[in-house]
């Protein structure tokens, strides 16, 4: 946690904020949609089609506590 800001005040971490945590919970877990990478060099007869999909965590933060 780079940054806590509360009524308190606000307090800024170098290079985090001592015992500052965070409580989140995992929403979806997958695949992005793929992505095609194509490369081609014209006149050389060399065309390369790759796919890509990126996995990623969807998550919801609850609270932040410091």
């Amino acid at each position: 946690v780079l940054l806590v800001s509360a009524d308190s005040g606000t307090s800024v971490g170098r290079p985090t904020v001592a015992g500052a945590k965070v409580v989140a919970e995992v929403l979806a877990q997958g695949r992005e949609s793929k992505v095609i990478v194509f490369q081609k060099k014209r006149r050389k007869r060399f065309q390369r089609k790759r796919g890509h999909r990126q996995p990623f965590t969807e998550i919801r933060v609850k609270e932040i506590l410091s």
